[in-house]
């Protein structure tokens, strides 16, 4: 490799986290491509990312590669490389082994949360890993690279709107026709309601963590069951557009919010618990209109629709749990430097 390969400047993806709010698990190939009616969600992405920096490891170290993530990894092959989804990147960017590379991980929030954080992940590291090698990727080449890479690659039962909502970034429908194909649909909201639906919205995190494809399993496993479920979460993507891009109250967004949480709590044992279910209630009868747990289930954040005067006393009622303030952004998964 040309010695001018090394003197590149470091390369740094950020990629926010979503937040699903309808039609989580139509999203799942399993169900979208055998459904008539395809599936879609809509979800948003919020101010709080995933930081991937990535460089060529000039070649006067020991180890080859080096990656840091919860560990400190250095390491002479990408086979040894104990990040599961670092380690499947190379062979899948047909990266060359011979090329050092080092890999940094930061995040705003814990991994396995219900916050799309693998997805996020997944995305930046192919952003980032891409651009470094000289690459411009379009957000619908991000997403479709990282649906593949979660999906086939590393095998996980995961969907496919945690990877297209961190690649687009913004307030979307995505839909998942029969075909395969993914489109985003913008909603037409204009900023003063988009705002006002921010300002009633409250994330709290449960303290506990999960390996969300464990969950998914169960969920997908069970679609024979809880297909009929699964519609009803489906129709209810339409039912909120209209409710957003209306003047009708945003109060009926919370509500519906709850209609699909009841929905979702049936469609495998683990996703929900008593932990969770207390909480829930909690939150209700301190006025939160609806909510729901974030991502596949069982634990992490949860997110409530309550109106500006009883968030004081929702905050107070869930005072043992960490509140967590976000606002929505747009721009999805982008470079912060670029040489």
């Amino acid at each position: 490799m040309a010695d001018d390969k090394y003197t590149k400047d470091v390369i740094i993806s950020r990629t926010p986290f979503r937040v699903s709010f309808f039609g989580g698990g139509t999203d799942y190939p399993q169900w979208y491509l055998n459904e008539s009616g395809g599936g879609s969600c809509l979800s948003t992405t919020i101010d709080k990312y995933c930081y991937i920096s990535a460089r060529y490891l000039p070649p006067f170290f020991s180890n080859k590669h080096r990656i840091v993530w919860s560990h400190i990894e250095n390491v002479s092959s990408y086979q040894e490389i104990l990040h599961p989804a670092v380690r499947n990147i190379f062979p899948f960017l047909k990266l060359d082994d011979s090329v050092g590379l080092e890999i940094h991980h930061q995040g705003d929030l814990p991994a396995r949360s219900g916050m799309g954080s693998s997805s996020s992940f997944a995305v930046g590291l192919i952003n980032a890993l891409r651009h470094l090698n000289g690459e411009k990727p379009t957000k619908h080449e991000l997403a479709l690279d990282a649906i593949d890479f979660e999906q086939n690659a590393l095998g996980d039962t995961v969907g496919s709107q945690d990877q297209t909502a961190a690649a687009y970034g913004g307030f979307n429908i995505i839909h998942f026709r029969q075909d395969g194909s993914i489109e985003v649909e913008p909603l037409k909201i204009d900023k003063k309601r988009k705002k006002e639906l921010d300002q009633n919205l409250m994330m709290f995190f449960t303290g506990t963590s999960r390996f969300a494809s464990k969950v998914a399993a169960n969920v997908v496993s069970s679609f024979n069951k809880t297909s009929s479920h699964i519609r009803q979460m489906h129709q209810m993507v339409s039912q909120a557009k209209e409710i957003l891009e209306s003047d009708a109250s945003l109060d009926e967004f919370g509500k519906l919010l709850d209609d699909t949480w009841q929905l979702k709590r049936s469609l495998a044992d683990d996703v929900s618990n008593a932990h969770v279910d207390n909480i829930y209630n909690i939150a209700k009868e301190a006025g939160a209109l609806g909510g729901k747990l974030l991502g596949a289930g069982s634990s992490g954040f949860m997110i409530f629709y309550v109106p500006k005067e009883n968030q004081a006393v929702v905050k107070s009622v869930l005072s043992k749990l960490l509140h967590v303030p976000f606002d929505f952004e747009e721009k999805g998964s982008i470079i912060l430097r670029n040489p």
